[in-house]
C-alpha cells in the first residue's frame, strides 16, 4: 500500500465516521487515499491489452462513485476499503470488457482485410476478462478465500504480506491459496 494510505493513522476512524453518515470524514479521506486508489488502478490497467479505452483517472473516479453510494457498508479498516476498492475496479472493468465483447459481435460493425483482422487478434491476445471473472465467481463458490486472494494479488497487484493483512490470515496460508487458485483458474481458462 501507499506510504500515506498505510502510515495514516486516522483512515479508519474516518472511515468509521463516514460510516456513521459524517460527510465532511468522506471529504478529509479522499486526499489521504487517491494514491493508493492510483496505484490499484494502474496495476489493473497494466494487465489490459495496449490500447484500453478506460483510463486510469476515469477507473479511480468509477470506483470512489460506487463506493461512495454504498451506504450499506459498515466500514471496519482501511483494508476494508482498499479490499472493496479493488472489487470495484474489477467489476468496472469486467463491465467494461463486456460492452467491448458485445460491440464486436456487431455494433459499430468496421470492414476489415483478412490480414488486418489477423493483426488486430494478435494485439488484442490477452487476459479475457469475461472468462476470468466466471472462472472468478465459480472459485468463489467452494472456496471464497482464495477467490479473495485472487482478487487481491492479480486486481490489486497486492504482495502477499499485504493480501494476509487485508485478510487477516497468514503471509503462508495466502501463498498456498494463491498457488492453489492460480492452477485451479489456469485448468478452468484453458479447458
Amino acid at each position: 500500500m501507499d506510504e500515506k494510505a498505510r502510515d495514516h493513522p486516522q483512515i479508519t476512524q474516518m472511515l468509521r465516521d463516514w460510516s456513521e453518515g459524517d460527510r465532511s470524514a468522506l471529504d478529509e479521506l479522499l486526499p489521504v487515499v487517491y494514491a493508493e486508489l492510483h496505484r490499484q488502478a494502474e496495476r489493473f490497467l497494466r494487465k489490459e491489452r495496449p490500447g484500453h479505452t478506460l483510463q486510469t483517472t476515469a477507473l479511480i473516479n468509477e470506483a470512489y462513485i460506487r463506493l461512495i453510494d454504498r451506504q450499506d457498508v459498515k466500514w471496519e479498516n482501511r483494508s476494508h476499503f482498499f479490499a472493496a476498492a479493488a472489487q470495484a475496479m474489477r467489476r468496472i472493468l469486467v463491465d467494461h470488457a463486456r460492452t467491448k465483447h458485445r460491440a464486436k459481435r456487431g455494433g459499430d460493425n468496421i470492414r476489415l482485410s483478412l490480414e488486418e483482422a489477423e493483426d488486430l487478434a494478435i494485439r488484442e491476445n490477452g487476459v479475457d476478462l469475461i472468462a476470468l471473472d466466471e472462472a472468478l465467481n465459480r472459485l468463489s463458490a467452494f472456496d471464497p478465500q482464495q477467490a479473495r486472494v485472487v482478487e487481491l494479488r492479480y486486481f490489486s497487484g497486492l504482495s502477499l504480506d499485504e493480501t494476509a493483512d487485508i485478510l487477516q490470515i497468514s503471509r503462508a496460508t495466502v501463498a498456498r491459496d494463491w498457488e492453489a487458485a492460480r492452477a485451479w483458474l489456469h485448468h478452468e481458462l484453458t479447458r
